[in-house]
């Protein structure tokens, strides 16, 4: 499915290169495994090759998918997200839907954090959440569309900034 050097997306960790291609042998049965270092914070990742779909191993968003998702960030910055569940059971939400192969669900969850973010100060909890999101986000959609990844992140900041007393907002 995948081959060295190719880029690919693992659940939760984000934008990673196999590196190579292992066999070992575990129990007596031989199993390939991808190893992928992933970009982001130069971990590296053992996939047994046979389960890399069932743990979300994909291949990147193509480009337009990738324009989508951008311009789904850029929409609606007036949505309100509510927020009357307390923080605990939100950051649970939150951190499954971060696990998820799909990017358009990690983006919905940082796109719901930025807009919190908006009109409240985020918890401890959900300022990690955030960063986590940003960078799952941010590190794909940089990869995909060629833009580097802080001006991809602080343009975002920037768009979801609080409003100014008396500033229109977009």
């Amino acid at each position: 499915m995948f081959s060295t050097d190719n880029l690919v997306v693992y659940p939760a960790q984000g934008v990673g290169k196999i590196e190579r291609i292992d066999q070992k042998e575990i129990g007596g049965v031989p199993c390939e495994f991808y190893i992928v270092r992933i970009r982001a914070n130069n971990i590296t990742l053992m996939v047994p090759v046979q389960n890399a779909v069932n743990v979300g191993l994909r291949a990147l968003v193509s480009k337009n998918q990738a324009s989508l998702i951008l311009d789904n960030l850029h929409k609606n910055l007036e949505q309100t997200i509510f927020t009357g569940q307390n923080w605990n059971r939100r950051f649970r939400e939150y951190s499954e839907r971060l696990k998820s192969p799909d990017l358009n669900v990690v983006a919905e969850v940082l796109r719901e954090l930025l807009l919190i973010g908006r009109s409240k100060e985020l918890s401890f909890g959900e300022r990690r959440l955030l960063e986590q999101a940003m960078s799952l986000v941010s590190g794909e959609l940089s990869e995909v569309l060629g833009i580097p990844f802080d001006d991809l992140k602080d343009e975002l900041f920037a768009y979801y900034a609080p409003p100014q007393a008396g500033e229109q907002t977009n």
